[in-house]
């Protein structure tokens, strides 16, 4: 025999015999979700909006020194205030946590406070200007703190947020501050650098002047018109040298002295050979005049020995003329010889520096790189500590990235958490479905036989006749009664409800004016 399908009086018949099944389970859920709701503290929460603003002056001007993302200093601005020695002090401050002081540890309760403190960034999606790209940028941060008491709640959200405050402007005031200090002193200590680079440089310069790379040029200059004028001075002497050998032949020509003994030798030798074409040796005219001859060659003789002091002076003129043209070129001779050995010292000294040069180059251009390099690093560490010393001032006169306080924390008016109405729908959902499921089970697995149907399902015999329930009046009487004290309930539940609600989710007055705001107008 096949199942046929329940109809809706058979429902209503199940209702009524499973129906302390039903609302047993269902209430009894429903009231341990409602205690639950009822017994959970009430834990309030106030959070603070806090503004992330750029500095007033564009960075084209004046670039700050404190670098980052607005994140890292957001998170390590956190760690400072979280540490365990300013948590204990807010808790000590405001008694926070007492029902955990005789049963936890210090360790603990500041664990219980960190987990209490929320901070959640506020990022806006934005364009990149370095990349075009779009990307997430952080704008505003809120900083939260959760506890029983309203008051101190909002007690403890206003210190945190002006500790938050107060921390990022001494870090950044602190960081500012120790980066000019650091540039001032790096400053200090290359310009100390570079005044000994300058001052060995200049020994260096005194000690090589002459083979310096720069006197390269110079010294080739001069060696070269040296080299040249030792050319020149060779072709004087030369041609000086063949000047005198000339004045030396000519004056050997020329007698030194205009003599008339000289004359008179001349003829009386031309007189001699006359006599002695006509005389003999012996005849008397011919040995006077020998005698005479032999008597001036000895006077001749006798002058032409005698010393220098005695002798006479050159009386030719010609000669004179000759002996002092020799006299000056011997002379301009010397002069160029010594000339031409002054010339050949300074090739030597020329050639001296020039050898030396690559040298001298190598240290030289050593000690003009290290100057030029700490040049160029003190010439960079004075303009970063101007631009520093600027964003020093910057920061004192809070123009750069600042936190600014847009949403103060506000007094708590209702409690954050527990959601006492999503508590309590769950328990009235999961009590309804306790409810039906232990009615379900029930039912099925009852075996009794509750209706005519169920006989013939069982005894698999026609059903020929069956007698209905008799009502009597004391039935009717109950289930008035029973109808009267499920409507007394029902308004009892209503105005319990009405109630909780008011007292626990809103008032409400403020619930039937936001119901009216919603109302479409008439």
């Amino acid at each position: 025999m096949e199942e046929q399908p329940l109809e809706i009086g058979q429902y209503v018949d199940i209702l009524n015999r499973r129906k302390w099944h039903l609302i047993v389970p269902a209430v009894l859920v429903m009231l341990v979700a409602g205690a639950v709701a009822l017994l959970l503290p009430s834990i309030y929460k106030s959070s603070a909006t806090i503004l992330i603003e750029e500095q007033d002056i564009p960075a084209d001007f004046v670039m700050s020194t404190v670098t980052g993302y607005a994140e890292q200093r957001i998170q390590s601005t956190q760690q400072r205030i979280m540490s365990t020695t300013r948590l204990v002090e807010i808790i000590n401050r405001f008694n926070l946590y007492p029902e955990y002081k005789d049963r936890w540890t210090t360790e603990e309760i500041v664990d219980k406070m960190r987990e209490d403190i929320h901070l959640d960034l506020i990022s806006v999606e934005t364009i990149d200007r370095r990349t075009g790209r779009p990307t997430a940028a952080t704008i505003a941060f809120t900083l939260s703190y959760e506890g029983k008491q309203a008051a101190t709640v909002q007690r403890v959200a206003d210190t945190l947020v002006s500790l938050f405050l107060s921390e990022n402007l001494q870090v950044r005031r602190r960081q500012t501050t120790e980066t000019t200090e650091f540039l001032e002193e790096e400053t200090g200590r290359l310009k100390g650098q570079l005044d000994e680079l300058e001052e060995k440089i200049t020994v260096f310069k005194a000690r090589h002047i002459n083979s310096l790379p720069e006197m390269l040029q110079v010294n080739l200059q001069s060696l070269n018109s040296a080299e040249s004028g030792i050319q020149r001075l060779d072709d004087q002497i030369r041609s000086l040298r063949e000047r005198e050998g000339y004045l030396e032949t000519q004056l050997a020509s020329i007698p030194e002295m205009e003599d008339p003994e000289k004359d008179r030798l001349k003829m009386l030798e031309l007189e001699l050979v006359n006599l002695k074409s006509q005389f003999t040796d012996d005849y008397p005219d011919v040995k006077k005049m020998r005698g005479e001859i032999a008597e001036l060659k000895n006077r001749m003789a006798a002058k032409a020995n005698a010393p220098d002091g005695q002798r006479e002076q050159p009386d030719n003129a010609a000669y004179i003329t000759l002996a002092s043209q020799l006299a000056s070129t011997r002379a301009e001779i010397r002069s160029l010889l010594q000339q031409k050995a002054d010339s050949a010292a300074k090739v030597e000294v020329y050639r001296q520096r020039i050898e030396t040069t690559p040298k001298i180059e190598q240290e030289y251009n050593s000690l003009m790189v290290d100057r030029n390099n700490t040049r160029a690093k003190y010439e960079d560490l004075s303009r970063k500590v101007m631009e520093s010393n600027v964003a020093l001032g910057l920061e004192k006169e809070q123009k750069g990235e600042r936190f600014t306080l847009i949403d103060p924390a506000p007094l708590p008016e209702k409690p954050f958490k527990p959601n006492r109405l999503a508590i309590a729908l769950i328990g009235l959902v999961l009590g309804v479905g306790a409810g039906v499921g232990v009615a379900a089970v029930r039912e099925f697995s009852d075996q009794s036989i509750h209706t005519p149907l169920d006989l013939a399902k069982v005894s698999s015999l026609p059903l020929l006749v069956s007698v209905p329930t008799i009502v009597t009046p004391g039935d009717r009487r109950n289930r008035r009664l029973k109808r009267i004290s499920w409507g007394v309930a029902g308004i009892v539940l209503v105005g319990i409800g009405v109630l909780a609600f008011h007292t626990l989710v809103m008032d409400l007055d403020v619930f039937w004016a936001k119901l009216m705001r919603k109302m479409p107008p008439m």
